[in-house]
């Protein structure tokens, strides 16, 4: 009987596995956005367990796991690994039509050999040899990393931390690990004793007070500067939506001042000062020449007892509604009045944002580069294979798909590179598709460029990686 994992998983006709197999399974991998750990990297940190490597940290899991029943204890709580493995093996089954159900198998195929489907029958077995081989030495982060043929992996880091790992991490040979700029709580407001907090924790990053917002500027601006002699080339923000409101410097001074002593802002005020803020963080992208990436549509810590116990991050986020165009558009479009619109990708979790964004996307590209306003790759809930197929059909149908720059595993988990697989295959499968319907060519001159470029070479080109 075929393994459920098989050479042509997911390629449904001949095209597909020829373009698979022949232009983009054997790439290497360039992860532009990720949340994973530059400690465990830097120590090379050896997992004890399949637990361990698999459901530290690992909010889609755990939100699975309590939607099947399953007690927080054997989720983030105090249930030994055994334990919570069996619970996630009985989870596992209900996932069917997840892509969890996908990435799992594939997972347990690509790191560890193991073709059984994983279930409270085969928990056991599968537990005991894939913790064993973890245990070893060609199982470390490093080597998992190698293994996956990652080049590139951007993490992702807050302006005032001092990169100390990623110094250590450069000169790996295998593999260019960077720093990615992320400056939410810049523009976090809505607690003013954390934003106080978080202003004195800038302070003390970059050496001197802030006491005004033109201050504020200097700051960021040399944590930034910072960042970039280490090697970052991309920020991030993820916001719940993109910000805009007419203001002048005296309004955003007061407001400023307003902060700093704790007060709370106005609808109003939040909106001028965020505005104000990111308007300046993505001018220092420009001035760069970095890479600025939006993720925009998340409603974050919905459930306010489990964040209050757990804090961020622990599965309790969802799909919010469609973003403001009109917000959008005249935020990108102060920043390109004064041509200081960097590089620019725009993340959506609405699916309801997609055509929106593509058609956003193309208001702004001036033929100085290729696709300098990019649809960026279908993020969070809609990392699955239904939302990677409208992805691809809305950006091929309204956009350039020959230049799109492809896939990120926007994960905690170091057993996440397959997902890189999942989407290239999805990828393959949609272009063959399109050419046994006689709607592509079938000519390897068109095909072997759009394939390598989506899987592999379109985003080194655009991020100048290797330069």
């Amino acid at each position: 009987m075929k393994p459920f994992i098989h050479e042509d998983f997911l390629l449904n006709n001949k095209t597909a596995s020829r373009l698979y197999h022949q232009y983009s399974e054997s790439l290497p991998i360039i992860d532009f956005h990720c949340h994973l750990s530059p400690a465990m990297i830097a120590d090379d940190r050896q997992f004890g367990n399949l637990t361990q490597a698999w459901l530290e940290g690992d909010h889609y899991k755990w939100r699975a796991m309590r939607t099947n029943g399953i007690s927080e204890k054997y989720c983030t709580g105090k249930a030994s690994d055994p334990e919570k493995f069996q619970k996630w093996a009985e989870t596992v089954p209900a996932t069917v039509g997840n892509p969890l159900y996908h990435w799992a198998h594939l997972e347990l195929a690509r790191y560890f050999n193991i073709y059984e489907l994983l279930s409270p029958s085969t928990a056991k077995e599968i537990y005991e040899n894939a913790s064993a081989m973890l245990q070893t030495k060609e199982f470390s982060i490093r080597s998992l990393i190698k293994r996956m043929k990652a080049e590139v992996i951007c993490t992702t880091d807050d302006p005032t931390d001092d990169l100390e790992l990623h110094k250590k991490l450069k000169g790996l040979s295998n593999v260019s690990v960077l720093p990615t700029f992320r400056p939410d709580n810049v523009v976090k407001t809505e607690d003013p004793v954390k934003f106080k907090a978080y202003i004195k924790k800038l302070e003390n990053a970059g050496g001197t007070g802030i006491t005004s917002f033109g201050k504020l500027v200097e700051v960021v601006d040399s944590r930034h500067k910072f960042f970039h002699e280490m090697g970052a080339r991309l920020s991030d923000h993820g916001l719940e939506r993109f910000y805009f409101a007419p203001y002048t410097e005296k309004e955003i001074d007061k407001i400023f001042a307003k902060l700093l002593k704790g007060e709370s802002l106005s609808c109003e005020e939040s909106e001028k000062y965020k505005a104000a803020a990111m308007t300046e963080i993505c001018r220092m992208n420009h001035k760069r020449g970095w890479t600025q990436q939006f993720h925009v549509g998340a409603i974050r810590n919905n459930n306010t007892r489990m964040f209050r116990l757990m804090g961020p991050d622990t599965g309790w986020d969802s799909i919010g509604v469609p973003q403001d165009a009109f917000k959008m558009s005249k935020f990108l479009s102060t920043l390109d009045n004064t041509e200081q619109l960097a590089k620019t990708i725009l993340y959506n979790l609405n699916p309801a944002d997609n055509e929106m964004m593509i058609t956003m996307a193309g208001n702004f590209n001036d033929g100085s580069t290729a696709a300098k306003v990019q649809y960026g790759p279908a993020w969070w809930f809609l990392d699955q294979k239904n939302g990677m197929e409208k992805h691809l059909k809305d950006l091929a149908a309204l956009g350039l798909m020959r230049r799109f720059i492809g896939m990120v595993t926007d994960s905690r988990s170091f057993l996440s590179y397959p997902r890189h697989e999942y989407f290239r295959r999805l990828v393959c499968n949609y272009v063959g598709e399109q050419v046994e319907k006689g709607l592509i060519p079938d000519e390897d001159e068109l095909l072997k460029p759009l394939i390598e470029g989506i899987s592999y070479k379109n985003a080194k080109e655009y991020f100048g990686f290797g330069k």
